[in-house]
């Protein structure tokens, strides 16, 4: 995969989520773009509410895509303002960094000593259902709309201490979980296992998704370690109660 292959993979699959256009992801003015989100075929399985909101840069310009009332408020507190007040709005709870993989630099990281390793296909991740210590990795919910399809484990004495899991969200966008035991942190198994995992999504035609919330610098640097760069920006949550009629 090329890394413009894997962009036109993204910003596509993007489009769709939040009902906008690829030339509307790749902007090069600073200004937002106000969309009425809908029901689209392809859209990844996130469960949204009756009143739903998402906030998106890639760049320059910024993507809001809301159902009308959260719009009209979206709109009457960011019109003129700057990025950062926009990114700081009060409805806004945190923001989510999205990485991809740097495919012009990525390299296979060497395996830290004392451990085995073992991937596991879509058959064997259910073996892990119910391992609450690696929920970040492992998707333990059946009636979740998309599951882990792909882990790697990383073994010492025979029992599991650190899982990357790759989830099927998309038909071509796979995000990825890392969780390590803490006895096991700070040897660089996390960014070895989320490296490797990487590896095995991309040989599958697949794009792997590295997905942090801002203030978790620790996992970020795991991210860095094993090849990935930031690629756009979200919300993490939002909370219209104050606003909302």
């Amino acid at each position: 995969m090329t890394p413009q292959e894997m962009l036109h993979i993204v910003q596509s699959q993007l489009a769709v989520d939040l009902h906008c256009s690829i030339d509307d992801l790749n902007g090069d003015k600073d200004h937002i773009i106000y969309v009425d989100a809908q029901e689209n075929p392809g859209r990844r399985p996130f469960r949204r509410n009756a009143r739903y909101f998402e906030i998106l840069s890639m760049g320059q310009t910024i993507i809001v895509s809301a159902t009308p009332e959260r719009l009209n408020i979206a709109k009457a507190y960011m019109e003129g303002k700057t990025r950062d007040y926009i990114f700081s709005s009060p409805f806004i709870r945190g923001l989510y960094l999205h990485f991809l993989p740097d495919l012009n630099s990525l390299q296979r990281l060497s395996p830290p000593d004392s451990f085995t390793y073992e991937v596991l296909g879509m058959d064997e991740v259910c073996d892990l259902a119910g391992m609450t210590a690696f929920d970040n990795a492992v998707i333990h919910d059946p009636t979740c709309p998309y599951q882990t399809v792909l882990a790697v484990l990383a073994k010492h004495n025979g029992s599991i201490v650190g899982i990357a899991g790759a989830s099927n969200s998309g038909e071509k966008m796979w995000q990825l979980g890392i969780d390590v035991l803490p006895g096991y942190r700070r040897n660089g198994l996390a960014a070895y296992l989320v490296n490797r995992l990487t590896f095995e999504v991309l040989e599958r035609g697949c794009v792997p998704t590295y997905d942090v919330i801002a203030s978790n610098i620790a996992s970020q640097r795991v991210g860095v370690r094993a090849g990935y760069v930031p690629a756009y920006v979200t919300d993490w949550r939002c909370d219209f109660t104050a606003y909302e009629a």
